[in-house]
């Protein structure tokens, strides 16, 4: 197998990735499976059967177990060609031998020998009958993977290479009868090429488990019952293993101890003992205690399961934007329970031939939180059943208000302009019907993998046998894989030509502020009108332009900017401006967070710079004189300080100067010894 043509890989280097991958697949699928690992052709011998000269150059390298880093590790570190040649089947036999012995007395749903040869050997038939007749009794099911395919006959392989030898025709002669003898009709299926086997192994995959069933009761009413079983149709896929913290020399999580003290807030950070603390909720300012018994009794009570329908709706009033959650429940009737199946089918065409779906309340367990959802009418020729999905309670419900993009008529698209968007849309649309007026979908979103995982999984991998090697790129495939089909990329360019040249792009050249009068207004003051600034119908597109004049109030979101834009718009009075201004800067402070601290900055800063320009400062000294007043008892010590270091909210406005009378404002900054607000709270500090 150590033979091959120039510039490609040998057949045991195909056999070699293909065992690779396979238990990469096995270690992250984190099932129970067990799995050994046999070696024919090797230099040594080491198995039960090596007695009297027979069965030589076979190694049991790897017994029965489940597979695991080190195994990788092995196959990547320890597993390579020898010099010797054995027969195949000898090394089928020594693994049967394997599986009898390592299997006595345990628990398993099925055994398989995988068998990876290029059939480059000698082999004896003598025996084949008698194997056959073993592997049919002890039910050992077999798969064969060749460098070459089973059905290419005896003359050329396909890449154009030396054909096949007259040992490679004779076993691939006897590879067949097995299998045929096996299985009759899909024997020759279990017989796959090493190009095949890699392709279809490069994905990781976690191993199908079998569906949970959720038995329970549909009502309608208090008078009508039906019996159903659920099974989850789509779920969120999730590793299940975590990051786990591991000492960086040892690699071994034992190595790392974590202890968690708790100790109050306070100069000497005394230690409490955990029994000692509870729960606090932050409302606001504030921290709300509440203990477990609260969070106890605070939790939704309820009978248990439940899938009761709450009422009926077209399905029209159920929009897709609407689905929340992160599973879709298929709903049955159980396989034994005729009645029930009779009653829910009746449901489900009633549900179908109307148009509607039933709204239902949805419980999954005992003090599980009630969900509201819609069971949509599935029927299919085989089955029917009922599709559940969530639906949004009204918190999570978002509600945006955005301005027109048709006031100014400047910017409404021409009808070309329409119309070459539109051909880019039907050139890039991804559904196609095939010539038998099938639609035919050219991507599959359920056929591809999810890249995050796939590519952890790699890293992974490559990690684990290669210590301090850089992490290799992403794989080819999967890069290939999310990309825009070939056939929508081909397609889509002379649209995508056309969109150019009907939306022509230009560069934005950002004007310069004018920051003083002088630059504002010019020094002549005897300007004709025709010299004084006007908008042109020509400038530039400016998108804050269009949403400060959707500004009626201060927002959370950016308050120095809105209260700039309603001091300019002079649509409310100063005096309610100002009020709008403080009351935000008070919610952000009531948050006692570094974030808000720093956001509340530009927004005294922003008060001060208008307050001057109007020539009216009354409001932001008052404000500024309460709010030194009640920084002791806030505990607003630290926003203070930071305020003080902002040259422009040093202190009071009187005609333009900064006035800083007082311990507050001399220096421009708090001495740390003037004020002290001593706050006693928990703390969590691991050692």
């Amino acid at each position: 197998m150590s033979n091959s043509a120039p510039g490609q890989e040998t057949p045991f280097q195909l056999a070699k990735k293909v065992i690779q991958k396979f238990v990469q697949r096995q270690v992250f699928a984190e099932n129970k499976d067990e799995l050994a690992l046999v070696l024919f052709g090797s230099d040594n011998t080491k198995n039960n059967l090596a007695k009297d000269g027979q069965y030589q150059n076979i190694s049991v390298h790897r017994q029965l177990m489940i597979p695991n880093f080190e195994l990788l590790e092995e196959i990547q570190n320890d597993v390579h060609p020898g010099s010797q040649q054995a027969d195949w089947l000898d090394a089928l036999v020594v693994c049967m031998d394997l599986l009898q012995n390592e299997t006595l007395g345990k628990r398993y749903e099925r055994q398989n020998i995988v068998l990876l040869t290029d059939l480059n050997t000698p082999s004896s038939p003598d025996q084949l009958d008698v194997i056959i007749g073993n592997l049919k009794r002890s039910g050992v099911t077999l798969q064969f993977f060749l460098p070459f395919p089973v059905d290419g006959g005896g003359s050329k392989p396909p890449d154009g290479g030396k054909g096949l030898s007259a040992e490679q025709q004779q076993g691939l002669e006897m590879t067949k009868q097995v299998m045929m003898s096996l299985d009759e009709d899909d024997g020759l299926e279990e017989v796959y090429t090493f190009s095949d086997a890699i392709e279809k192994l490069s994905v990781f995959k976690r191993v199908e488990k079998r569906p949970m069933a959720w038995p329970c009761t549909l009502t309608i009413g208090s008078s009508l019952a039906i019996k159903i079983v659920g099974y989850k149709a789509v779920c969120e896929e999730r590793p299940r293993k975590s990051w786990s913290v591991v000492d960086a020399q040892t690699h071994q999580k034992d190595d790392i101890k974590r202890d968690v003290v708790y100790c109050l807030n306070d100069d000497e950070e005394t230690e409490v003992q955990k029994d000692d603390t509870i729960q606090g909720y932050r409302y606001g300012s504030d921290i709300v205690p509440f203990s477990k018994v609260d969070q106890d009794q605070m939790k939704y009570k309820t009978d248990g399961k439940s899938f009761a329908v709450l009422g009926f709706t077209k399905q029209s009033m159920i929009s897709r934007h609407q689905f929340v959650g992160t599973q879709v429940l298929k709903v049955f009737a159980p396989k034994d329970d005729e009645h029930a199946g009779v009653a829910l089918s009746g449901l489900i065409r009633a549900l179908d031939d109307l148009k509607m779906v039933a709204v239902v309340r949805y419980v999954y367990a005992r003090n599980g939180n009630p969900q509201v959802g819609a069971a949509f009418p599935c029927i299919k020729e085989k089955s029917e059943c009922l599709v559940y999905v969530q639906l949004p309670f009204m918190e999570d419900l978002r509600q945006y208000s955005f301005p027109s993009l048709e006031n100014n008529k400047k910017y409404t698209p021409s009808e070309e302009q329409l119309s070459a968007v539109d051909s880019l849309i039907d050139s890039m649309m991804l559904v196609e019907e095939d010539e038998d007026g099938e639609k035919m979908d050219l991507f599959k979103v359920n056929h591809i993998p999810n890249p995050q995982y796939q590519r952890l999984f790699q890293c992974l991998h490559h990690r684990a046998v290669n210590p301090s090697a850089p992490l290799p790129p992403m794989d080819p495939w999967l890069t290939a894989a999310l990309q825009r089909p070939l056939a929508v990329a081909s397609r889509c360019q002379a649209p995508l030509e056309t969109m150019k040249k009907k939306f022509p792009l230009k560069e934005v050249v950002k004007k310069k502020e004018l920051k003083t009068s002088k630059e504002l207004f010019g020094n002549s003051t005897e300007e004709s009108d025709a010299k004084k600034a006007k908008v042109d119908e020509d400038d530039d597109f400016n998108l804050a332009d269009i949403t400060e004049g959707s500004i009626t109030q201060v927002g959370s979101v950016d308050p120095a900017r809105d209260f700039r834009t309603l001091i300019r718009q002079k649509s409310l009075p100063f005096g309610e401006v100002c009020q709008q201004l403080t009351g935000r800067i008070e919610q952000l402070l009531g948050n006692k967070n570094m974030n808000y601290y720093i956001k509340c900055i530009p927004c005294i800063q922003t008060f001060r710079e208008q307050s001057v320009q109007v020539g009216n400062a009354d409001h932001y000294n008052s404000y500024i004189q309460s709010l030194k007043t009640s920084i002791p008892v806030r505990g607003l010590q630290e926003f203070w300080d930071m305020l003080v270091q902002v040259p422009d909210c040093r202190g009071e406005e009187r005609g333009g100067r900064s006035s800083c009378g007082g311990r507050y404002g001399r220096c421009g900054r708090l001495a740390g010894h003037d004020v002290r607000s001593k706050t006693t709270g928990w703390r969590m500090k691991e050692t």
